[in-house]
């Protein structure tokens, strides 16, 4: 099997990390930083095209504000310090999901991310922050039907939040849980998936290169039967 253009990650185990390490949750959030670093360099070295980051859901502001505010803080910091060696290594930044209920200042962090990124080609960075899958497939959705256009399965993928993105060919969750927890549910449909204990904090670009081989020893059917 050839190499995925798209790999799509669940980054899972922050809080379990840090309740193994005897540390308070917003701890965990803080070394899932360098994970993040990871997963980049992993995707680099592979050659992939797009990488997506599971980074906010839409259900995640049933956490405790304190932890809400932490982890906006973390992507605020994270976006200002590593835009600029991203740029440097040919990553174009995009942001999916609803900005509308973010700081200002994180807003204003994506904007500039987004902007000096633009003319980058060699990966494609993708942070879902606020996302929710049901949501962006209602939301496309509603705006079709505002315009008074036909839905039908082009349309709609027109109508989402970053169209031409390629459908994820390998969605990788962290911590071993084994379900999508609304990440990607128009996009998922044929996507390997693959699910590693290993919590987030200690992903590292050689496990990244391990979901690349398990992917690649798979063959990919899309409903048909399998080629001799």
């Amino acid at each position: 099997m050839s190499l995925p253009r798209h790999v799509a990650i669940i980054m899972d185990g922050n809080g379990r990390w840090a309740e193994a390490h005897g540390l308070p949750r917003y701890r965990g959030h803080l070394a899932g930083h360098g994970a993040i670093r990871e997963a980049v360099q992993g995707a680099l070295d592979a050659g992939v095209d797009w990488l997506t980051l599971f980074a906010f859901s839409t259900e995640n502001w049933r956490r405790p504000s304190s932890e809400v505010q932490a982890l906006f803080d973390l992507f605020e910091s994270v976006l200002r310090e590593e835009t600029p060696e991203l740029v440097e290594q040919g990553v174009r930044i995009h942001i999916i999901g609803e900005r509308g209920d973010l700081p200002a200042t994180l807003r204003e962090a994506i904007d500039t991310a987004e902007r000096i990124s633009a003319g980058q080609s060699r990966l494609h960075l993708v942070g879902a922050l606020n996302y929710g899958g049901r949501q962006e497939i209602v939301q496309a959705a509603a705006r079709l039907a505002a315009r008074g256009e036909p839905i039908d399965e082009t349309s709609l993928r027109s109508a989402l939040y970053l169209p031409e993105m390629p459908d994820p060919d390998l969605i990788v969750r962290t911590s071993g849980e084994l379900r999508l927890s609304n990440f990607f549910l128009w996009q998922s449909a044929y996507s390997e998936i693959w699910v590693t204990e290993t919590l987030w904090p200690d992903f590292t670009k050689e496990e990244f290169a391990h979901a690349i081989r398990a992917y690649q020893s798979r063959q990919r059917r899309f409903g048909g039967v399998p080629q001799g």
